[in-house]
């Protein structure tokens, strides 16, 4: 076998370091470098931590320097001197050794870092008192105007009623018959009797106080209650026909209640509503769960994810155990019991999982033949207030449901969906009056509570006041 040529034995060797370094390629013959990440890592954290330790030694040394001068320093006491000055030099000696000592002990003792530490709390808390006391002393008499300003807020309960700004939203040219306001209190949705819901943001509204949306989402039908549930995701839309309509936030449809059978006799046995609806809430504490009442005698309870049947139907009664139109409802607060006024002036109150039987029940709450346009308990529980047809606001005992705590009359209403409401301390009570065209403005009377004495007023200019509610960030109208 014949020996491999140079050229050949170039190629099996590699070629030429003098001409792999002229033409560039003098690297290819060397080998990459590993590194062990984790060794790198190891060696920088403890690097890190001796760091800290050191740092952390020095600055106790310091903070342990520094304790032992102020002991020093408060060892030699100003009443040392003055006593010897008075002659009582015999004291002087064992003080003196008394102090001593105690430097002898203070070095022993501000070794640890729990003297460090001590020491460092004393030092703040002369610091506090330090702050606490600068500047002059205050004359006598001075009292903080913040402070007086939220005492006079407790004791003056009409200065909590927001009335000190005011705009004027333009719905259309008919009577605005329902409001409400997301729990955030960022959005408004306002719905009337020319068929329109309008939805107005105020983060988002400039200076012409436009709404950014309106519909008609019951066609032809008056809107005659909107509120957004307890989430602020989406509205419950109650109008004149027999289906009430939940939407989302920006008005998109999420479901509609099924109609009844209207040829049926026993409204229980039909999977909705028959006749106009009168009125509707969300159930204060579960979101998915809604009330309305209807012409047809009942109300009922409806679940947003089931739109075919209702959950659970209360029926009203007469004295005589006849039907009778439930005119509004509600729940109660923590949402166990349910409220229907009705026609023949009767409040009616059931308990939430028993549809059989009223739990509370006064038959001549009202006049009989007018319209119970509002009913709404108090935020602790106990008391009902209720507008009547009649011109009356009444306030309940639940508790004790034969009689009104308190009654305001001469209060006229022409429509209706009047409404009455809580202040949110529970102090106040707050209703709408109307007037005949010409007869002057509408107005919003704000009784107390506890007295039924009127507190405030206000006028809606050339208007009627027709819905109004209490937010949490202040009054509607």
């Amino acid at each position: 076998m014949e020996p491999p040529a140079a050229e050949d034995a170039e190629m099996l060797t590699g070629p030429d370091p003098e001409l792999a370094a002229t033409m560039g390629f003098s690297g290819f013959g060397k080998k990459a470098r590993t590194f062990d990440l984790e060794a790198m890592f190891e060696q920088t954290r403890r690097t890190a931590v001796e760091r800290s330790r050191k740092v952390l030694e020095a600055r106790a040394r310091e903070q342990q320097d520094q304790a032992e001068k102020e002991f020093k320093s408060s060892c030699t006491d100003p009443s040392a001197s003055a006593s010897s000055a008075t002659g009582a030099g015999s004291a002087l000696k064992p003080r003196v050794t008394t102090c001593s000592e105690s430097d002898d002990s203070s070095d022993e003792e501000l070794t640890g870092p729990s003297k460090v530490l001590q020491a460092s709390v004393q030092s703040s808390a002369g610091d506090d008192d330090d702050e606490e006391f600068i500047g002059p002393p205050l004359p006598p008499g001075f009292k903080d105007s913040d402070d007086d300003d939220t005492e006079d807020e407790d004791n003056n309960p009409i200065k909590k009623i927001p009335d000190s700004h005011e705009i004027t939203l333009q719905h259309g040219t008919k009577t605005v018959s329902a409001l409400g306001l997301d729990p955030s209190g960022a959005r408004l949705i306002t719905g009337g009797y020319d068929y329109d819901v309008k939805f107005w943001d105020f983060a988002g509204m400039d200076a012409s106080l436009q709404a950014f949306r309106s519909l008609q989402p019951c066609e032809c039908h008056q809107i005659k209650s909107l509120q957004y549930s307890s989430t602020g995701d989406v509205i419950l839309v109650v109008s004149g026909n027999s289906q009430a309509k939940v939407l989302d936030r920006d008005g998109f449809p999420v479901m509609e209640c099924i109609k009844g059978d209207q040829y049926i006799v026993d409204m229980t046995n039909t999977k909705g509503h028959t006749a106009m609806l009168n009125s509707g809430c969300w159930h204060p504490k579960i979101k998915e769960e809604f009330l309305t009442c209807s012409n047809d005698g009942t109300v009922r309870t409806w679940d947003v994810n089931n739109e075919k049947k209702h959950k659970s139907v209360f029926k009203p009664r007469s004295a005589q155990g006849k039907r009778v139109i439930p005119t509004t409802c509600t729940y109660s607060r923590d949402g166990k019991l349910i409220a229907a006024g009705c026609q023949d002036g009767s409040i009616q109150i059931w308990d939430r999982n028993m549809s059989v039987h009223t739990k509370f029940h006064c038959r001549q709450a009202h006049a009989t033949g007018t319209d119970t346009s509002c009913l709404t308990f108090s935020y602790d529980g106990t008391a009902l207030a209720s507008r009547g047809g009649d011109d009356t606001l009444k306030i309940w005992d639940i508790r004790q449901f034969k009689k009104p705590l308190h009654s305001a009359e001469r209060l006229s209403s022409f429509f209706p969906m009047t409404d009455c409401c809580f202040s949110p301390d529970d102090k106040i009570l707050v209703t709408g009056t109307s007037v005949k065209k010409g007869g002057g403005s509408g107005k919003l009377f704000f009784f107390d509570r506890g007295t039924f004495q009127k507190l405030y007023e206000i006028e809606v200019t050339d208007a009627n006041a027709a819905k109004n509610s209490f937010c949490r960030s202040g009054t509607r109208g």
